[in-house]
This record gives C-alpha cells, sequence and structure tokens, in this order.
C-alpha cells in the first residue's frame, strides 16, 4: 500500500519527517484531509490541529498556520510552530485565551492584532482537550 512522506518544518527544526497512511491539516479556509494519491496543492493553513496517521497511531499537533505543499506522495509543511498535542496545557491555553480576549482594539491593526491571538489561543485550548 502506498504511504505519504509527511515532513513538517519549523524556523526551529524538522519537527516531523516519516512515513504515513493519512495528514489531516487545517487551512486557513477548513480542513484538509491527505491521502496517498492526493493531487498536487499548495494550501495556506490555519490555526489548529493536524493529526499524522501511520497504521493504528495518530499524533496530533497544534500547528500556527503556514503553508502545505502536496506533490507525488510528499506533504511538507511550513510552520511557525508544531508543538505536540501533550505538550499543551488546557489552563495555559484558557488563560491565552482570556488574555487576548482582553487585549484593546483602539484601531483596526490593533483589532486584527487581537482577533488573531484570540483565535491562536482557542485553537491551542481546542488542540489541549482533545489531547
Amino acid at each position: 500500500m502506498a504511504q505519504l512522506n509527511c515532513i513538517v518544518v519549523t524556523p526551529e527544526e524538522t519537527a516531523v519527517d516519516e512515513q504515513t497512511d493519512f495528514v489531516a491539516l487545517p487551512l486557513y479556509d477548513g480542513e484538509l484531509g491527505i491521502a496517498p494519491g492526493h493531487s498536487p496543492l499548495i494550501g495556506r493553513l490555519g490555526y489548529g490541529e493536524m493529526r499524522i496517521r501511520s497504521g493504528g497511531n495518530v499524533q496530533r499537533f497544534y500547528v500556527d498556520g503556514g503553508f502545505v505543499q502536496v506533490d507525488e506522495n510528499v506533504v511538507s509543511v511550513l510552520t511557525n510552530r508544531a508543538v505536540p498535542a501533550g505538550k499543551l496545557d488546557a489552563s495555559e491555553a484558557a488563560e491565552l485565551l482570556a488574555a487576548a480576549q482582553k487585549k484593546p482594539a483602539t484601531s483596526p491593526e490593533l483589532e486584527e492584532i487581537r482577533d488573531k491571538a484570540v483565535v491562536q489561543a482557542r485553537a491551542q485550548l481546542h488542540v489541549a482537550k482533545r489531547a
């Protein structure tokens, strides 16, 4: 059976480089599932949970935006952060969300910064709760 080569790269490290059966990623406008034989694409990542399935084992990560490229059974993910779900703390993520919601938004720029922080914190909290 064909497999995918999944490579996840952050500015600090190569977080994942392994053969997998299936990868699910949070795109900017929804979730994308990738199986062997998927057609080529380039997509913009959102904030949320990336799942990598190998056999019966599923690894979960929080990804913090970036891009994905799929070509010839290779899934290349470039992201700011890829944190294993087990390393996220739900109470810490809830505190980040509360702090983000309290940020001032007195200008369009500050409103955009606040909204991004809220979306990121909500995504971290969601991934932390599922771990």
